[in-house]
């Protein structure tokens, strides 16, 4: 796992934080949970490719 992955989560998490609230403080609630939604499914995407090297470098090790 690189850490340049763990660097990137970290960033999007600032960025959809400091969204959301100024969005809370504008009284814009339902946009402010969009964006932390939008925020969620970047960065379950970006793991997604990571679990799928995961299980292929299982199957390699264990011959299945």
């Amino acid at each position: 796992m690189n850490v340049d992955l763990i660097f990137k989560i970290a960033g999007i998490g600032i960025v959809v934080a400091v969204l959301s609230l100024l969005l809370k403080r504008a009284e814009r609630d339902e946009q402010a949970l969009m964006i932390t939604l939008a925020g969620l499914v970047v960065v379950l995407f970006m793991l997604i490719n990571e679990i799928s090297k995961l299980f292929t470098t299982v199957k390699s090790v264990f011959g299945l």
